[in-house]
């Protein structure tokens, strides 16, 4: 059932707001033309230069940079060794790529359930769901948040299991003050435009580990090489190259480099103003029955890509569909991150079935993802709070 505009049909704002929106600036315009007038429009310097920056950034030793986060994860998949037989531990409320990582090298997902508070997934359900098949695990910073990094490294190194931690949501979170990007075993990013930086897409794998990163970078580029240390023949001559492994076209270009570059000189900036709107949201839902805030554990200093509302259903009379239409109808267009991946139909016929995950899965009934970004004014962020007020109190049990 849709619902209307309540109170006479009046918005609380004229105008929409929508869930996520990029921010840039003339740096940003300035960035891309520069390497638009430059000799090099892909695999050229401005590559490099981002890989720096990044490692920089989160203190890793090495970063690969490449066309997508689903790429990042593709690739992370790869250099972990991961093959047909094996089984790769991810949590089902994420996009669909965190699981797909493992059907793209022939390796079988398995789902741990979530954290109840948190969100994130819940590292007592990973150690329930490890096997000799085990050989990773994706863990995902859902919404930004850093998973429980210590527990989780723990339970890997005592199954000699590799951890990834799936960043597309956390570029620019501290784990007991350290930079997301430098912990896990490898760490991937995401640059969607409704992520806290963006190249327009873009993504990219951190890691300190040496025999991953050159896996990683045959990976990114057909598995061709021309480092003489790799290559099993004599060479022809300068020209000369080998394909040594299976690998893909996942460069990304040094048009999307520059304007990553850029961005990342905001990206303290974002943070901070995205840390400004989330405690003005916590502020006023706290003092909301008919809505749940969604915890922080005190060692993520958390740069959010999402915020998540989640539903108080005993104290509505209406239901989640109905509360995002009402939303909708004052004029706020919200998201819903994530349908739990088994849900779809490619995983149904592949043989998995609802109930595998029921934290996640009454997670996913209640959810709503809010308007979050940079570009947001007090007035926008305080349109939505009016926005959940209004609907609260009119639909109140």
């Amino acid at each position: 059932m849709s619902i209307p505009a309540i109170e006479g049909g009046t918005p609380v704002r004229e105008k929409k707001i929508y869930y996520g929106h990029q921010y840039l600036d003339q740096a940003d315009y300035d960035a891309v033309v520069d390497v638009l007038k430059s000799d090099y429009l892909t695999c050229g310097p401005k590559i490099g230069q981002l890989e720096e920056k990044l490692c920089k950034l989160t203190g890793a030793k090495y970063a690969v940079v490449c066309s997508n986060g689903t790429a990042a994860l593709h690739m992370a998949a790869m250099a972990a060794g991961l093959t047909k037989g094996d089984e790769l531990i991810t949590t089902p409320i994420t996009f669909a790529a965190s699981a797909n990582c493992a059907l793209y090298v022939g390796a079988k997902p398995v789902f741990a359930d979530i954290d109840d508070e948190t969100y994130n997934i819940d590292p007592e359900s990973v150690k329930e769901h490890i096997n000799e098949k085990t050989k990773a695990v994706v863990a995902v910073d859902y919404t930004g948040q850093a998973v429980d990094l210590d527990r989780l490294l723990s339970i890997c190194r005592e199954n000699n299991l590799v951890l990834i931690e799936d960043g597309a949501h956390s570029i620019g979170t501290l784990y007991n003050n350290k930079p997301v990007g430098s912990i896990a075993d490898m760490t991937t990013f995401s640059f969607h435009p409704v992520k806290t930086i963006t190249g327009g897409e873009g993504g990219a794998v951190l890691t300190n580990n040496e025999e991953y990163y050159k896996k990683l970078l045959l990976a990114r580029s057909h598995g061709i090489t021309r480092e003489s240390s790799l290559l099993e023949n004599e060479p022809d001559g300068p020209w000369y190259y080998e394909q040594v492994d299976m690998g893909y076209n996942y460069r990304l270009t040094d048009i999307q480099c520059g304007l990553l570059i850029s961005q990342l000189d905001k990206l303290e900036m974002f943070k901070k103003r995205r840390k400004q709107i989330v405690d003005m949201y916590n502020r006023a839902f706290n003092e909301l029955d008919t809505v749940i805030v969604q915890k922080e554990i005190p060692q993520s200093d958390t740069a959010r890509h999402l915020y998540i509302l989640r539903l108080n259903t005993e104290k509505l009379r209406i239901d989640r569909r109905q509360f995002f239409d009402a939303l909708a109808a004052e004029n706020v267009i919200c998201n819903v991150h994530y349908i739990p991946v088994y849900y779809f139909p490619h995983y149904q016929r592949l043989g998995y079935k609802k109930g595998l995950c029921p934290k996640a899965e009454k997670l996913y009934n209640d959810i709503i993802s809010i308007p979050l970004y940079y570009g947001m004014t007090d007035e926008d962020v305080q349109s939505v709070i009016d926005a959940v007020k209004k609907i609260s109190d009119y639909y109140r049990v």
